[in-house]
């Protein structure tokens, strides 16, 4: 298949607002993709290359000088071969091949190939072809029900997999796509609440356990191998062998959990998410030993546990994980949730998770069978653009534009952002630097008084409400917006929508 094909799909996708045509239009294409194709094509289509880090950036994309072909001739093939060489470059030399490789695949592009490549490989896709539209595209396309594709994607972690068992896999196989040790799946997500109450009001009976400010983990075993994944399924084994140490210390010879983990200060209490998050993106520090909590448990010993429901595997959870568990009650007594939350608090931590005992784990789904409660509200939104600031923050990027996720276009492009407030509270002088720093190299154009930025840099922020507001196109104002924290382990995908920040005014 040519690139051609793929980038006029992409541009009739993000032409469209209908669901329905979008599904259509990327359901044709797959049914003409030849089987070594697939894999390749979905990773296009979401920005999110099959190969995973390439090592190019925004800096080497837009330096790069070539011209490009006056007619279409790169093959889906071509573009995966070149991408296949970005990642494997390594070494010195690395960046000179890197150049070498883009230069050539752009001069053999043409302008509108080569702006859909750059943006692919920048992650910065804007067709809408999100993931749940491409899940049903793939089921239009394969013929399978979309709840059984849902549920392969789920479980594999891997979309582009999918695909290429869907469409070209035997009777069968895609049913029989399940969990497999030391293949990370997406994990379970919470919906929110305001109080252990009104979360128990949701979930009935259910097991109340401290909602931690840390990082969250999924740990594989198998024998003595262990694996460590991220969030978002990055591998962070190397990072973290006081993790992988205890794992194997468990009494089971194969598992996959599901967890927290942070670093503890001296009196035991929890140090800050930042100094968390700095284990996973530097070598080893002796010095800041990170801690596991356990609230999970998804196999053990060529058992599948996500189809029973949470008592079951807590059941497990507790013969597995002993001392290593999330420290939580079962109960339906509403003074009793509120009371483990009082005690998580006074701990240092954010609040409380109520999650129903009946529920099995529905991988990469927010629902209402986990239901977390933190004291404030908080909510992950998309830095837009930055200030310039004044007095003494004169020459710092400081009052940020913050942006919801509109995942159905209905304020834009489906899967863009839309403006729901401004604020430079809680900034402290670290973030400042960093911000002034970072910014200029993800902007995309200026004011007189901002620098706009590429979509990418999620934060965490809390408010004390919304309010309906003229001012922003959303209808809706943050109330009393301040930054909490950056969220480096959470993707633009992962930040919270309009519509969640709407449902306050009715709250």
């Amino acid at each position: 298949m040519k690139l051609s094909e793929l980038v006029a799909t992409a541009d009739e996708v993000a032409a469209t607002s209908s669901r329905l045509a979008k599904i259509d239009a990327l359901a044709r294409l797959l049914a003409r993709a030849e089987p070594g194709e697939i894999a390749a094509l979905t990773g296009l289509l979401l920005a999110a290359p099959r190969q995973g880090r390439l090592g190019v950036g925004w800096r080497g994309l837009t330096a790069l000088e070539a011209e490009h072909a006056d007619a279409p001739s790169l093959t889906i093939d071509d573009v995966d071969g070149a991408l296949d060489r970005l990642a494997t470059a390594s070494g010195t030399g690395s960046a000179a091949t890197r150049t070498a490789v883009l230069r050539d695949l752009a001069s053999r592009a043409t302008a509108p190939e080569w702006d859909f490549l750059a943006r692919a490989m920048l992650g910065e896709m804007r067709t809408g072809a999100l993931s749940g539209v491409l899940l049903d595209a793939i089921a239009r396309a394969s013929g399978h029900p979309a709840a059984t594709v849902r549920r392969a994607a789920m479980l594999s972690g891997d979309l582009g997999e999918t695909a290429v068992v869907a469409l070209t896999g035997a009777a069968g196989e895609l049913e029989e796509v399940g969990l497999r040790v030391g293949r990370p799946v997406l994990p379970m997500l919470a919906a929110t609440a305001a109080t252990p109450t009104a979360a128990l009001e949701i979930t009935g009976r259910a097991s109340v356990e401290y909602k931690l400010d840390g990082a969250r983990i999924q740990v594989h075993r198998r024998g003595d191998e262990v694996g460590v994944y991220t969030r978002s399924l990055a591998d962070i084994t190397h990072r973290v062998p006081e993790i992988v140490e205890i794992v194997r210390g468990l009494p089971a010879r194969e598992l996959i959990l599901d967890g927290e983990t942070l670093s503890l200060d001296e009196d035991g209490g929890p140090r800050p998410f930042q100094e968390t998050m700095s284990r996973f993106g530097a070598e080893v520090s002796r010095e800041l030993l990170l801690r596991p909590w356990f609230f999970d448990v998804l196999h053990v010993d060529g058992r599948d546990l996500i189809d029973e429901p949470l008592s079951v595997r807590l059941a497990e959870l507790e013969r597995i994980a002993g001392e290593w568990r999330m420290p939580g009650v079962v109960t339906a007594d509403p003074d009793a949730a509120e009371e483990l939350s009082r005690r998580a608090l006074a701990a240092g931590h954010e609040g409380v998770v109520v999650k129903a005992l009946d529920s099995p784990y529905t991988a990469g789904r927010r629902g209402k069978s986990w239901v977390k409660v933190k004291p404030v509200l908080t909510y992950d939104l998309i830095v837009l653009a930055a200030e310039w600031g004044s007095g003494r923050r004169r020459g710092m990027l400081s009052n940020l534009h913050l942006g919801a996720r509109d995942p159905d276009g209905e304020f834009g492009e489906p899967g863009g952002f839309v403006m729901v407030g401004k604020t430079f509270k809680g900034l402290t002088d670290q973030l400042l630097r960093w911000q002034t720093e970072t910014f200029p190299q993800a902007e995309t154009h200026r004011t007189g008084y901002a620098v706009h930025v590429r979509p990418e840099f999620v934060v965490e922020i809390a408010v004390d409400g919304v309010q309906r507001s003229p001012r922003y196109p959303g209808g809706i104002a943050l109330r009393f917006a301040r930054v909490k924290r950056y969220r480096p382990d959470k993707q633009p995908a992962d930040a919270d929508t309009i519509q969640t920040l709407r449902a306050l005014l009715r709250g």
